[in-house]
């Protein structure tokens, strides 16, 4: 009898511990669903265009098939751009007055999901995925999910992209045929430096006037060029520690760099931002490349448009996102996940079942090919197959499916990063995005002035190029950055 009472009391501590080991969590991949009696599920997102439309689509053949099946009825909405979702999703949440109930699923980055995850709504994916399904997706998308100190599922990566190349091809060629230009020159940052030099003064050889030479090059997204440019000299900008805690390792070698091979060039004209983004600047003809995300491809122009009754065809051409020469190629990944709230079990389960349909290997890349984002399990990111989906695909531009492609490449072959979330990490992210963007933007200003002035453009950027103002900048980032955390 003591014998048997030693042993259950063994048994029992064990259970106990296990429990504790995992988090108590439980088994919830049986969750029994009712097709008379279904879940229903809203969704917000913040896609539009094609990528609205194919969502729209997957998600009537959801309803139609699968989820009159199990139960499951889904419904989506679109809540504006990424801001205006983040805002409706955290009004929601803080259960604002004149706010709509939260969803039951919605999209979100790892920052905007990290500052909800603190208010307690949203729910642990892993109980509802088997080791085995986890282990089908890209290891950073699932990676990327992980951000709390349990190291729990929190968001399910469902549509992804980097960052590439888009060229204006016909323009290019103009010059490359004068100049003995090579794609190869601009395979890395620094070669986009230097040609965006060559571009401007050969543009500049062809009229009479001075210094009135064109832009070459432009960035969307200034945060991913620090992010990654620093990452690919060894450094991660946003150190984050298991606890949450974020470091901002600012080395100025490193940052230095960046300044060189982005404000330098901007504020010489080489570089350039005009629009909103720079798709719509390789539309007005104000610069030929640009690195976008793989979505933003789609936006490419095929056309440029001189004024109100002048425009010619162009021919565009997507290349590998360019990183550092010499450094290892880092990638960046972004695009938002699913984050399911946090509710009862049946609810929780239904969205993972939707989830788990709509990363289906076909089917992610049917919706890959009609939207631009890529697929994000293992098995899906095969050129081979996403080919096969593009031919039987009707009405596809030429630019997306090489962005596509181009960027699929960029994820059998790079290091994929994404910094890790934090608090207000949306905050610092956005200093990024703005602190040496605006300042190029202004100090450029300021050399036209000076220019229009009489000055010598090299005498008015000297005044900008220089040691001083780089410290001041670094000075002026690190203040500001370190202002979040406060």
């Amino acid at each position: 009898m003591k014998k048997s009472r030693v042993l259950w009391i063994a048994t029992a501590f064990l259970t106990v511990c296990v429990m504790l080991v995992t988090g108590c969590s439980t088994d919830k991949s049986a969750v029994k669903l009712d097709s008379s009696n279904p879940v229903s599920l809203e969704v917000w997102h913040y896609y539009n265009g094609p990528q609205k439309i194919a969502f729209d689509d997957m998600v009537s053949e959801f309803n139609e098939t699968i989820g009159q099946e199990k139960g499951i009825v889904v419904e989506a909405f679109n809540q504006g751009s990424v801001s205006d979702l983040l805002t409706k999703v955290s009004d929601a949440a803080n259960k604002k007055v004149g706010a709509d109930d939260i969803p039951d699923i919605f999209a979100a980055y790892a920052d905007t999901a990290y500052e909800l995850d603190q208010l307690g709504v949203v729910a642990d994916l892993d109980p509802y995925f088997t080791q085995e399904e986890l282990e089908q997706y890209v290891p950073s998308y699932i990676e990327e999910g992980r951000f709390d100190q349990s190291n729990s599922l929190k968001i399910f990566p469902t549509a992804k992209s980097t960052e590439v190349m888009m060229l204006n091809k016909t323009d290019w060629d103009k010059f490359a045929e004068a100049t003995g230009a090579t794609y190869e020159d601009i395979s890395t940052i620094e070669g986009i430096t230097e040609t965006a030099r060559k571009y401007y003064e050969w543009t500049d050889s062809l009229t009479p006037e001075a210094d009135d030479g064109k832009t070459f090059f432009g960035r969307d997204v200034m945060a991913n060029y620090l992010i990654s440019g620093m990452k690919q000299q060894g450094i991660t900008l946003f150190d984050v520690s298991s606890d949450g805690k974020v470091t901002f390792n600012l080395d100025e070698k490193a940052l230095r760099k960046l300044w060189d091979n982005y404000y330098v060039p901007y504020i010489n004209g080489y570089f350039g931002a005009f629009g909103k983004f720079r798709s719509d600047d390789a539309k007005t003809g104000d610069l030929i490349a640009l690195v976008c995300s793989t979505t933003g491809a789609t936006y490419f122009p095929s056309e440029v448009t001189i004024n109100d009754t002048e425009s010619y065809p162009i021919e565009g051409v997507v290349l590998e996102n360019p990183c550092f020469e010499g450094a290892e190629r880092y990638s960046i990944q972004q695009g938002a996940g699913m984050v399911v709230t946090k509710s009862d079990e049946k609810t929780e389960y239904a969205a993972a079942e939707f989830l788990k349909w709509f990363t289906d290997t076909q089917r992610n890349i049917d919706f890959s090919v009609t939207s631009g984002y890529l697929p994000v399990k293992n098995e899906a990111n095969d050129t081979a197959l996403v080919e096969k989906s593009f031919e039987n695909s009707a009405e596809i531009s030429t630019s997306l499916e090489e962005s596509v492609l181009v960027s699929i490449g960029q994820v059998q072959n790079d290091q994929l990063y994404t910094n890790k979330a934090f608090k207000n990490g949306f905050d610092a992210r956005n200093i990024l995005e703005y602190s040496l963007s605006d300042k190029a933007a202004a100090d450029r200003e300021s050399v036209l002035t000076a220019m229009a002035e009489g000055t010598s453009r090299s005498e008015a950027v000297a005044v900008y190029d220089n040691d001083e103002n780089f410290s001041a900048w670094v000075a002026d980032l690190k203040k500001q950055l370190e202002e979040t955390q406060k």
